[in-house]
């Protein structure tokens, strides 16, 4: 003899209908203090395992940390490429000082040829001595032979 009550529940009769628990008051109770997680080097989180998010939170965390060593490891070979860019223009530089020397020096070898080809100073003079001897000579010549009528008037 049971009979079916209007929730679809089988019940005794005589017994009385069977209430809901009472909810707990929330206000009541404390949340347990939570654990900092560490975020990379500096920042830390709240950790929420007992969160429904809390494994996202993780691989969040640790995405987080493998990009930060990405990082880490990018800056690392930036640096180490910037050092031998870096040698490398200083080799260049020194490799153009070392080619502006040697063109300067073939430069001042150059002229240094060019000019021991030139008379010396005692041949100058001997030059200058013989040109003023005969320039006297031949206008005495040109006076006595009175060669003074071929040049053009005055």
């Amino acid at each position: 003899m049971t009979e079916t009550s209007s929730t679809g529940r089988d019940f005794i009769p005589g017994t009385p209908a069977p209430t809901p628990p009472a909810p707990a008051p929330a206000a009541t109770t404390a949340p347990a203090p939570l654990a900092p997680v560490t975020l990379g080097k500096a920042e830390t989180l709240p950790h929420m395992s007992a969160a429904p998010g809390g494994d996202q939170l993780a691989r969040i965390e640790d995405k987080c940390a493998r990009i930060e060593d990405k990082y880490a490891r990018s800056e690392a070979l930036l640096s180490r490429v910037e050092e031998k860019v870096e040698g490398a223009a200083a080799r260049m530089n020194e490799a153009a000082r070392q080619s502006d020397l040697s063109a300067l020096r073939s430069e001042v070898r150059a002229v240094a040829d060019r000019t021991r080809s030139l008379p010396g100073s005692g041949a100058l003079v001997l030059t200058a001595i013989i040109t003023a001897v005969l320039t006297v000579a031949l206008t005495i010549a040109a006076q006595r032979f009175h060669l003074e009528s071929l040049l053009p008037p005055r």
